[in-house]
């Protein structure tokens, strides 16, 4: 690819298998594809993003529909190779606001074959902004290691890179969640994290101020947190600490409306934004993907995104 992107992401992909009635009652299941870093690369593509993707897909029945999506949603996958594993998936239904139901099958699939042979330094060259998450370096060991060879080659291109932790009890225990963050901060340079599960197993701490303080300490330039507590975002960049209130409280389904701020806040800083208006941005993004159900068939297109900020 001649022309530079403006992100890429490392990643897995999972098909999503969704409802809004209990999956016991289900007679019929929509078929779409998830993946925590993968959301957050099609949030940034839908806003205008040039983005590429880092994965390995299964060789079974859901490859040419992977590949298919990705190529019609304008996602390049030069950098995406075929495993002889299976394609791992996930059920989510929400019969109701108060109700959710997720099912996850992610045991040795094809992403977790990831591997620092799928790094390419001319590929992390040709391009502004580097992300992905500890879902993703939660699939192996190997899928680890790639992640931090990309990371170091991004530090040395001077390539924008930026994490989140994501830590979920399905997916890692604390304490491979806190090896892992640990091992990424030297080389991050923007920081996402949430109240309801990172601050609280990673860093054992409560206040976003002292929170924000202390990873400034530790050398990441900025720092969003998305706090369910109070409802917005801290956001600490350049020595100040500000805070976002969350776009919408109309809220159905929250299953990657992180990764969906994640991926509008990457694209707006990429395209003019300053740190607080990315953070904005980024909350229309994730207020949109919230109304809908499941991960990413609900991540607004810009039309949508562009008919909330002209309203403002």
């Amino acid at each position: 690819m001649d022309e530079k992107l403006d992100i890429i992401a490392i990643g897995e992909s999972l098909i999503e298998l969704s409802s809004d009635t209990k999956l016991c009652f289900t007679e019929c299941l929509h078929k779409y594809y998830g993946g925590d870093a993968l959301a957050s690369a099609i949030a940034a593509l839908r806003a205008g993003s040039r983005v590429g993707f880092i994965t390995r897909v299964g060789n079974d029945v859901f490859k040419e529909f992977l590949l298919d999506s990705w190529q019609a949603e304008g996602l390049d996958i030069s950098q995406v190779k075929i495993a002889n594993e299976q394609n791992g998936l996930y059920f989510i239904t929400r019969p109701s606001v108060h109700e959710k139901e997720v099912s996850y099958y992610r045991r040795k699939i094809a992403p977790s074959k990831l591997s620092i042979e799928d790094i390419s330094e001319d590929y992390i060259a040709n391009s502004k902004v580097l992300y992905t998450s500890g879902t993703t370096m939660s699939l192996s060991l190997s899928a680890a290691e790639a992640v931090k060879k990309a990371f170091k080659i991004a530090r040395e291109k001077n390539i924008i890179t930026a994490f989140d932790p994501n830590y979920s009890s399905r997916f890692s225990t604390p304490e491979d969640a806190k090896e892992n963050f640990y091992s990424m901060l030297p080389f991050a340079d923007i920081l996402f994290m949430n109240d309801k599960y990172d601050t609280t197993n990673i860093l054992e701490l409560d206040s976003a101020e002292n929170i924000i303080k202390k990873l400034w300490d530790e050398g990441v330039s900025t720092v969003i947190i998305k706090s369910s507590k109070n409802n917005g975002y801290y956001t600490g960049y350049s020595g100040q600490v500000y805070f976002t209130e969350f776009f919408t409280q109309e809220i159905v389904d929250t299953t990657c409306s992180g990764d969906a701020f994640n991926g509008g806040y990457l694209h707006a800083i990429t395209h003019g934004y300053t740190t607080i208006e990315a953070v904005k941005f980024a909350a229309v993004i994730a207020g949109l993907q919230a109304k809908g159900i499941g991960a990413i068939k609900s991540i607004p297109y810009r039309n949508q995104i562009d008919e909330i900020l002209n309203e403002g």
